[in-house]
């Protein structure tokens, strides 16, 4: 398979930087092979062109992240914790790769429909993370039982990603980690029985 061959994973993390560095738009191919030390040839045996890597880019951290959230989460025992993990874990992916998160905050939000399609797609099982937690929660009766959940997860989803790209567009100039906390206890207070 593809994803497994060392080229690939060469020319995914190449895309990052080249990306970040010099915006989709401006990012040609050859820019992309020259980073990752290949001919620009060897990309398309690889990918169709260079929206495919930028899909396949966002699949394949993305798919990491998930695995890593879900495993993480599943070793939490309450609620609270697991929404904490989500949010540091969230917060820490893009604090420790930079080009990624201007790709993700910045260069994602650029590109055209029919891509925005494809990485909503990408996004559906960590949305449906956030709705695990916020179900068990509720049958915990640790939140309120009348809450909207397609509302509740897009306001936390919403909430996080905002907080990332005001980081980014900020350059970095505070520790994002650090934020969870207040975070967490704003998203906790507002969805708790009380």
């Amino acid at each position: 398979m593809k994803k497994n061959k060392p080229k690939y994973k060469q020319i995914i993390e190449a895309a990052v930087e080249v990306i970040a560095e010099n915006g989709y738009h401006a990012s040609q191919v050859s820019k992309i092979a020259k980073k990752a030390g290949v001919a620009d040839g060897t990309i398309y045996l690889y990918f169709a062109n260079k929206e495919d890597i930028l899909v396949s880019l966002f699949e394949e951290k993305m798919g990491q992240f998930i695995e890593k959230i879900t495993n993480s989460i599943n070793q939490k025992q309450s609620v609270s914790e697991k929404l904490l993990t989500l949010i540091e874990m969230h917060f820490r992916q893009l604090a420790e790769n930079h080009h990624l998160a201007i790709v993700t905050q910045i260069e994602l939000r650029q590109s055209n429909k029919d891509l925005r399609l494809k990485i909503n797609k990408v996004l559906k099982p960590y949305l449906a993370t956030i709705d695990l937690i916020i179900n068990e929660g509720v049958e915990e009766k640790i939140f309120r039982n009348d809450l909207n959940l397609p509302l509740v997860r897009q306001m936390i989803f919403g909430t996080l990603d905002e907080i990332v790209t005001n980081w980014v567009m900020k350059e970095q100039k505070y520790d994002l980690v650090k934020q969870a906390p207040g975070v967490h206890a704003l998203i906790i207070n507002g969805l708790s029985v009380k």
